[in-house]
């Protein structure tokens, strides 16, 4: 019999993990009476002595939390355990310790919430320690397989929207054209989604080549046509027209830290076109700030669901969104489906529908 489950977020954060947090919680005590232990900082919290738990009940969550972006149990996206890092610099496989700690903790069912890198890691973890999980999708590039939605997407994709809602009259006021660089480190759908919404006049993601050349020809049409400023839209992980990343630094053993293709486009288009530019690069405001609606929605949703799953004893499983509906799918297929902007997305031909410039395709 379940009595006891453990949950923790993984990854980095976004709005709606602590709404998961508390249908999680709500649901396991008030229709089955189990315990509930917080994990804190992702996967760190099970490899750390003494092992850092935190119990959770329905009077942890106050009706703040449900509006309060972050998670109030913390998270990590640098602590691999199997490629853990220590205070010396070296790098120790620390995964028999966080498979020890739950087993020590008595834990009948792990729910983690995270991204494909996490879940991934997750699963290696349970395939090798005998661990039951449960997954639920959290990232807001919006680019696991299997569902229609990930938690933080629409808050993000919100916030994007609105920047552009806000950059657009200054735009016109000073007649200049102003990029707006967002997140999207593989996947550009905040970008792509965002761009439309807010009436962008190109948008610039990793998965679509562009050209300098005919992103300054759709400006000069717009002057031709009366316009006297542009939006530019682009993802933090598209390439330089040369096919080199625009990258703040390389941090040894880490993946490239994204940043400066928003710059490197501005001044492009000030030297092809003699327009004035400016730059706007919106960053971690993306994944701040309270939940929207939906992403409210889709978490309680999804928290719910997954402590079904626990009930039932269907592991190794991820919640998702398909056709407005909670349904699950194989860990392993989710992440394995990687889910990136193609050249057939119905958003792709609404931007071209509309006239945006939306690279060479």
């Amino acid at each position: 019999m379940i009595k006891r489950i453990g949950v923790l977020t993984s990854g980095g954060d976004c709005a709606g993990l602590n709404a998961i947090l508390r249908a999680i919680t709500y649901y396991a005590h008030q229709a089955h009476g189990w315990e509930v232990i917080g994990i804190k900082n992702g996967t760190t919290g099970l490899i750390k002595r003494p092992i850092e738990t935190v119990t959770l009940t329905p009077s942890s969550f106050d009706n703040s939390l449900l509006r309060s972006g972050g998670t109030m149990l913390g998270s990590t996206n640098k602590a691999d355990p199997f490629n853990f890092p220590n205070p010396d610099g070296t790098r120790t496989d620390r995964s028999d310790d966080l498979i020890e700690a739950y087993h020590s903790l008595a834990l009948d069912a792990l729910i983690a919430i995270g991204g494909d890198g996490s879940m991934r890691i997750m699963r290696d973890l349970a395939q090798k320690g005998n661990l039951n999980l449960i997954t639920i999708p959290k990232t807001i590039d919006n680019d696991l397989g299997h569902t229609e939605i990930s938690i933080g997407y629409s808050t993000a994709l919100e916030i994007a929207t609105e920047a552009l809602d806000r950059l657009q009259p200054t735009a016109e006021s000073h007649q200049r054209v102003i990029v707006l660089e967002v997140m999207g480190r593989d996947a550009g759908h905040i970008a792509l989604a965002a761009g439309i919404a807010g009436g962008a006049d190109a948008i610039i993601i990793p998965e679509i080549p562009y050209s300098l050349d005919n992103m300054c020809k759709k400006i000069k049409e717009l002057w031709d046509n009366g316009h006297t400023f542009a939006l530019i839209i682009v993802a933090e992980g598209a390439h330089k027209e040369n096919g080199a990343l625009a990258t703040i630094e390389i941090e040894a053993g880490n993946r490239p830290r994204y940043g400066g293709i928003g710059q490197y486009i501005s001044e492009k288009i000030e030297a092809m076109t003699g327009a004035e530019t400016r730059v706007t690069v919106l960053g971690h405001v993306q994944r701040g700030g309270q939940p929207n609606a939906l992403d409210r929605l889709v978490a309680s949703s999804f928290g719910v669901r997954a402590v079904d799953l626990v009930f039932e004893g269907k592991f190794d499983r991820m919640v998702a969104w398909q056709n407005r509906n909670v349904v699950d799918v194989p860990i392993h297929d989710a992440i394995e489906q990687y889910q990136s902007v193609s050249l057939d997305d119905v958003l792709v031909k609404t931007a071209k529908g509309l006239g945006i410039y939306i690279g060479d395709v």
